[in-house]
């Protein structure tokens, strides 16, 4: 999708904020059941950053997939937890607490020091033209495809019913508790 220069900013800065609070939602907010929601908020943002940029099947492979089937699923088994059970969760802060929040803030910064220092631009457009990346991202989907749905299409759903059995061992262990 072409957009002018404008649009394109606003867009990125709409879908932009919608992920930062989305994230700051799932890290902040104590209620379990407002928590998936806001995980939900930013899987579609970050499926909707795909748009852009021509990338329509990611874009849609992504909101079937974590946000059609994944994100339900959390908000099913969240649902399904006794109401008593996360409130005893919400404590004081304890040194493992803390200790977590360090490695976590380091690995953050960490990141941040790469993505500046990385060149971003270099990556893709050094050695092809444009047509002939284009060409070669629709072969690749197309190869995908055909694989999912003949050699690999037992093993995807044999994957996604052991998930299924997982999840539903689990609701089944914390009702019994």
């Amino acid at each position: 999708m072409d957009l002018p220069g404008p649009i394109h900013d606003i867009l990125l800065v709409f879908l932009g904020s919608g992920l930062i609070l989305g994230g700051l939602g799932v890290v902040l907010l104590t209620n379990p059941i407002y928590s998936a929601f806001s995980l939900g908020l930013v899987l579609v943002c970050i499926s909707l950053f795909h748009i852009p940029s021509n990338s329509y099947f990611v874009a849609a492979a992504q909101l079937l997939i974590y946000v059609g089937a994944i994100n339900v699923l959390i908000i099913f088994a969240v649902m399904f937890m006794n109401g008593s059970e996360y409130h005893n969760y919400f404590h004081l802060w304890t040194v493992g607490d803390g200790v977590a929040s360090l490695v976590c803030t380091s690995i953050l910064f960490s990141l941040i020091a790469t993505i500046l220092d990385t060149s971003w631009y270099g990556i893709i457009w050094t050695t092809r033209s444009n047509q002939i990346v284009e060409q070669d991202l629709i072969s690749n989907v197309q190869q995908i495809g055909i694989h999912l749905s003949t050699d690999f299409y037992l093993p995807f759903e044999l994957i996604s019913i052991i998930l299924l059995v997982a999840l539903v061992g689990a609701i089944a262990m914390a009702r019994q508790e």
